[in-house]
């Protein structure tokens, strides 16, 4: 079911207003799914989150340290698993927390985690376009 109505982002600029538009419509206790290949845009559409959010720091994607916890009008918990192997891994470094937040939790690849997403998560697809422009789609599936 979409949550909001596809995007077309010609720039990193249009993807941060996307992003800052985006989190408008969010409220504390989201969990976002963030879905796109290599360099789709992912971390970008986070930064406008966050400047929505009135975070001041710069964001990164957090690759290394799995997860990055930001404070503005609610905290934000940004999430990288590429590098984690599944569930079982992302259990034992006490991820599940993330699941159920006191603010917002924006998680890339969490296709490594799916069957741990909660019910009422938002997925957002960033599709790259022969153009080099994106697509972003905005869904709630509710399971």
């Amino acid at each position: 079911m979409d949550f909001l109505p596809p995007v077309v982002s010609r720039s990193p600029e249009e993807t941060e207003e996307i992003g800052k538009m985006f989190a408008g419509h969010l409220e504390k206790g989201d969990v976002i799914s963030l879905r796109g290949s290599l360099g789709a845009g992912k971390t970008v559409l986070a930064k406008g989150i966050a400047k929505y959010l009135g975070i001041q720091e710069a964001i990164v994607s957090p690759t290394f340290t799995i997860v990055q916890e930001y404070d503005g009008k609610m905290k934000m918990y940004h999430l990288d698993l590429y590098r984690i192997s599944g569930c079982d891994e992302f259990e034992s470094m006490g991820g599940e927390d993330f699941l159920f937040p006191d603010g917002l939790t924006l998680i890339e690849w969490s296709e490594k985690i799916e069957p741990m997403l909660p019910e009422n998560t938002i997925y957002v697809d960033i599709a790259i376009n022969d153009d080099d422009s994106r697509t972003i789609r905005f869904e709630r599936e509710e399971k």
